[in-house]
């Protein structure tokens, strides 16, 4: 009676697998920001959205930029207010920012210093990165945040922020 052989390539393609799934789990909690760096990056990245389109809508946008600007002033303006109300509620701990970082004060004041086509690429831009930079945050809590509550609402809000970055996509 013979011996049934393992199929060890089988066998080890299923063990570096395995591994590779646990190891991208593991550095995906790893990664994710605590709370209170998470509410602090979505409260200044939703202003930027919010100052940056409202400044964009002041400037005579081009066609494709305009509707665009007015959907993120309205959408920034609601996922601000739903990270209010899960601080107010005591459900999320953490200080709100009320004013831009400096990184990001600088970034609005450079696009204030420009002007028609120049204004319109600086702004398709600065969209396409802080919407890439957006849904790389909301994935990492959503993956491995601490606060239940708050990890919920990234991952409810998710969606909304990779068809932002899909629309800003198509603006450059």
């Amino acid at each position: 009676m013979k011996t049934p052989l393992i199929n060890v390539k089988a066998l080890a393609a299923l063990v570096v697998g395995w591994c590779l799934i646990s190891s991208v789990a593991a550095s995906a909690q790893a990664r994710a920001p605590s709370t209170e760096e998470f509410v602090k990056k979505v409260a200044i990245s939703d202003m930027m959205e919010i100052q940056s389109s409202q400044l964009a809508l002041s400037r005579q946008p081009d066609a494709d930029t305009k509707p665009f600007a007015e959907q993120m002033v309205k959408d920034h303006e609601k996922t601000s207010g739903e990270l209010k109300n899960l601080i107010n509620s005591g459900k999320v701990k953490g200080p709100l920012p009320t004013s831009l970082d400096a990184e990001h004060q600088k970034k609005l004041d450079e696009l204030k210093s420009k002007s028609g086509k120049e204004f319109d690429r600086a702004y398709d831009q600065l969209q396409l990165q802080a919407h890439e930079e957006a849904v790389a945050l909301f994935e990492q809590y959503s993956q491995g945040g601490e606060n239940q509550d708050l990890k919920t609402w990234a991952i409810a809000t998710l969606p909304h922020l990779k068809e932002h970055l899909a629309m800003a996509k198509k603006l450059s």
